[in-house]
């Protein structure tokens, strides 16, 4: 079929799979915008990656918007998604997870269609793609220059851990992240770790293939990089740890210093700014902003509000007087999870460096300063010290002053020598926590609520 006569077929097929798409989509773990209707779809690109008509299954790759009400605001939300849709006669049993349903009208009328990347053959045809770099329809296949070459035949399988994307893992040496919910722009999660390999930095998994869309603005779908089957998280390293009743200490300081490398790789690799004094003030009043929001989500919080707000005046004035920042790409949103631990020869890697997909992209490649990592890192260790019966604080104030300790020896600055910017971070990572376990874990906001006591103590 010409690609002419493909895009025809993905235009008429839309109205006929929408109805299906209602239902299937807020069903997805990756799917941000549950609990809220489904206002309607317009299609942004359709590509067929294998015929729709052919005697095999087909595979149709969309781009879709789809639109929801907001009641606080005039105009719908419309969020695009990346779909990858499986199209056979009949589906065999062991794809019966994945089914979207049943075709009853349009030009694909009396087939079925389902979650493509659970047919191993479908999965296999995107890593043949990535092999051979070059260009489908909008779809760009691209690969890293010092990347070695891709061997054929790697039986795909998914991950089934994923929440915000998708990941597929091939024959234990490759994965593949597609994400779902895409903005234009590149994304961190290809920029960062490439700018990383090319600046010669071996902390982050290399990319070995990528591939984008350009319709017409560029949006960046999936990421190829080794797969680290010999390594385990430091989440898991932590919980090991607490369980048996050792010190984290070393770990902490490894992961201070690997964070302090990853820093200072990005800042020579990428452009840096200062932040000036109105930069900083503006910073200082969106994080009071968040935590007035978070204080009428959350009754609990109110109490602590003025102690907590004092951490965000420090820095606005700082900013009056002058004070700058140096900024710069960071990971922004490291955490014991993030990071990885080889059992085979000890090296630690991170991983992950998309930033909170429900920031906007351009915001999520907004330079910062270094110190948002570092409180993240920081609330993790409070994370894991408070999984463990007893809780046990001074395990996890251990475990904050090796990082600490580590990220000074590898770069020569202790985060603790800018106390105030630290210090609001961490208390505007603590505020957003409080919101997501009052939300999705109730159980868990005491975890959240233990650091506000302490930070609102320390004002």
């Amino acid at each position: 079929m010409s690609e002419a006569a493909s895009t025809r077929t993905s235009v008429a097929l839309l109205p006929s799979l929408a109805p299906l798409l209602h239902q299937w989509l807020p069903r997805q773990r990756w799917f941000a915008g549950k609990g809220s209707r489904l206002a309607g779809f317009s299609l942004v690109s359709a590509t067929e990656l294998l015929p729709l008509h052919g005697p095999g299954p087909g595979l149709l790759h969309l781009l879709v918007r789809v639109r929801q009400p907001d009641l606080t605001a005039p105009h719908a939300i419309a969020d695009c998604y990346q779909l990858l849709i499986g199209v056979r006669e009949t589906l065999p049993r062991s794809l019966a997870p994945a089914l979207i349903g049943h075709l009853s009208e349009g030009p694909l009328a009396g087939r079925t269609v389902y979650e493509g990347l659970h047919d191993p053959r479908l999965a296999a045809l995107l890593l043949e793609r990535l092999r051979t770099p070059g260009s489908l329809g909008p779809l760009r296949f691209d690969r890293f220059e010092s990347a070695p070459a891709i061997p054929p035949g790697l039986a795909p399988r998914p991950l089934d851990a994923e929440q915000s994307n998708s990941s597929l893992i091939y024959g234990d040496t490759y994965i593949l992240k597609l994400f779902r919910r895409i903005h234009p722009g590149p994304n961190p999660d290809l920029e960062l770790p490439l700018a990383l390999a090319r600046a010669g930095c071996d902390r982050a998994p290399a990319p070995v293939a990528w591939y984008e869309a350009h319709a017409p603005e560029p949006f960046t779908l999936g990421v190829l990089q080794p797969y680290l089957r010999d390594s385990r998280d430091a989440w898991r390293l932590a919980l090991d740890a607490l369980a048996d009743g050792r010190s984290f200490d070393h770990e902490a300081h490894a992961l201070g210093r690997v964070t302090a490398e990853v820093h200072t790789a990005l800042a020579d690799a990428l452009p840096t700014v200062k932040l000036s004094g109105a930069q900083t003030e503006h910073l200082a009043a969106a994080m009071a902003q968040r935590l007035d929001a978070a204080a009428q989500a959350v009754p609990a919080l109110v109490p602590y509000v003025p102690r907590l707000r004092a951490a965000f005046d420090a820095v606005a004035v700082l900013g009056r007087h002058g004070c700058t920042w140096a900024a710069q790409r960071v990971h922004g949103d490291l955490h014991l999870g993030q990071a990885l631990h080889c059992s085979t020869d000890g090296a630690w890697s991170v991983i992950d460096f998309e930033g909170e997909p429900a920031k906007p992209l351009t915001e999520r490649r907004r330079p910062q300063p270094t110190v948002r990592d570092v409180a993240g890192m920081l609330r993790s260790f409070d994370y894991a010290a408070r999984t463990h019966r007893p809780w046990n604080p001074v395990w996890a104030e251990l475990c904050r002053a090796a990082y600490c300790e580590g990220y000074a020896a590898a770069c020569g600055t202790d985060p603790r020598e800018e106390p105030e910017m630290l210090r609001a971070y961490e208390t505007d990572k603590a505020v957003y926590e409080v919101v997501y376990e009052a939300r999705h874990r109730p159980d868990w906001l005491p975890v959240p609520m233990a650091a506000i006591d302490r930070l609102a103590a320390a004002h």
